[in-house]
């Protein structure tokens, strides 16, 4: 019978026909496929056996009779195709397996680490989480230890690393505990990743997990020798109004994006990264709508675009700021993001603390309020509003945080009346605390 394709497409699963040219080549229908396949006997041990040779339309019917006398050539000298394909497979396989078992000899914890970054942390964080993950791993893989290793971290055999052994590592980042939780963290991460993919034998402990787990804790900053402790720093409404009297003092950029912390609580990073195109003019007021891409909160999916109501002095800055730049970043700069960095506003700040000696040459005023960073802003914007009885779900969706537990799944409400009244009324105790002391 001659293929004929239209035939073809109408047989229904179950079904199948011969080609009379090609004895035991045969186009069979099942639930899924339609397919080419050879019939033969074996000429082994006599049995009725099948090759799959193709799918159709993939492989159409001049290829599948090439393939067809390709088989029928190797049954006539006496070989079973079909026992020769699953002997290949099977060789296949060995080689694999012997591939994954002198890979797994020679793996190191460089090697996982590495395996790690580029499997996982560059396909699931941003540039600077992966940058700072590369940086902290990497400053681990080079840690020696006489002791207990000779050579560095990085070159043991992971499925060697003992549980003394991880402690040791650890250990050497003791009056640093963050960064050792850091390192825990993220190497406890690694082997996970390792164990998944089958780089690390399932009876290989992952020791990250379980060493000094709740015992590394911060000791607090160090500010002029002394440690400072955990304690979040808020500012006090007089030194409120202390510092917003002083802002002229600081740089265009660092002063407006200080007025901007203040006067809208959001994050340095998304402040930074604003652009005119997300800047509208609506019936109530000027928004600012940060895309969900720019969050804290891009990795839930349920996350929306954060909006922001701009009120006082914030939208006079960021009006000024379009009248001069006129399209993309409200703080451009000629580094690669092509943003001001966050760091700018923090560097800004340290600078005129009176406790800085970075450049000491240099005369400059001094800040009047001290030991405080740019973000202690937005703790300081939360505080307040709770200070003016702002309801806590309400004060919540201001700086940007989503809800937690159930209200998270089910209230859905956005908010955007009851962040404007507030950030107003923010603003006016802003400017009534800005005067108070003239």
């Amino acid at each position: 019978m001659a293929f004929d394709a239209r035939a073809a497409k109408l047989l229904a699963p179950g079904e199948h026909y011969t080609m009379s040219d090609c004895p035991g080549l045969r186009f069979e229908v099942s639930s899924t496929t339609r397919a080419w396949i050879y019939r033969y006997k074996s000429p082994v041990d006599g049995k009725m056996r099948q090759v799959k040779i193709g799918a159709w339309p993939a492989v159409s019917i001049n290829a599948a009779k090439v393939e067809w006398e390709k088989l029928r050539d190797q049954r006539a000298r006496g070989e079973d195709p079909a026992a020769e394909r699953r002997a290949k497979r099977a060789r296949e396989n060995e080689e694999k397996e012997a591939a994954r078992v002198k890979s797994n000899r020679t793996l190191t914890v460089r090697k996982l680490v590495d395996f790690y970054l580029t499997g996982h942390i560059e396909r699931k964080r941003k540039q600077k989480g992966i940058d700072e993950t590369s940086r902290t791993l990497n400053y681990a893989l080079c840690a020696t230890c006489p002791e207990e290793w000779s050579g560095e971290f990085g070159d043991l055999d992971p499925a060697k690393v003992t549980r003394a052994r991880a402690f040791a590592l650890l250990h050497t980042f003791i009056e640093t505990p963050v960064q050792a939780g850091r390192v825990r963290l993220e190497l406890g991460a690694a082997w996970d990743f390792g164990h998944d993919a089958g780089k690390l034998p399932e009876d290989v402990p992952n020791w990250w997990r379980v060493i000094m787990r709740g015992k590394l804790r911060s000791k607090g900053r160090v500010r002029e020798g002394k440690r400072i402790g955990t304690a979040k720093r808020f500012l006090t409404p007089a030194e409120q109004g202390a510092l917003i009297r002083w802002l002229p003092n600081f740089s265009k950029a660092v002063h407006d994006l200080l007025i901007l912390y203040m006067w809208t609580c959001a994050r340095g990073s998304e402040l930074v990264a604003m652009e005119v195109s997300e800047i509208s003019e609506e019936p109530d007021g000027v928004w600012w709508t940060v895309p969900k891409a720019k969050t804290k909160n891009e990795r839930h999916e349920e996350a929306m675009d954060l909006r922001v109501p701009l009120v006082g002095r914030a939208v006079d800055v960021v009006r000024r700021r379009i009248a001069v730049v006129k399209s993309g970043y409200l703080f451009p700069s000629t580094g690669k993001s092509g943003h001001v960095e966050q760091k700018v506003v923090g560097v800004g700040v340290w600078y005129h603390q009176p406790y800085s000696k970075t450049r000491p040459e240099q005369i400059r005023p001094r800040l009047p309020v001290t030991h405080w960073s740019p973000h202690d802003l937005r703790r300081t914007g939360r505080t307040q509003l709770s200070a003016l009885g702002c309801r806590r779900e309400i004060a919540e969706a201001v700086i940007g945080h989503m809800p937690d537990g159930v209200a998270g799944v089910y209230d859905k409400y956005a908010y955007d009346r009851e962040r404007r009244e507030w950030l107003t009324k923010l603003s006016e105790h802003y400017e009534v605390v800005a005067q108070s002391s003239l």
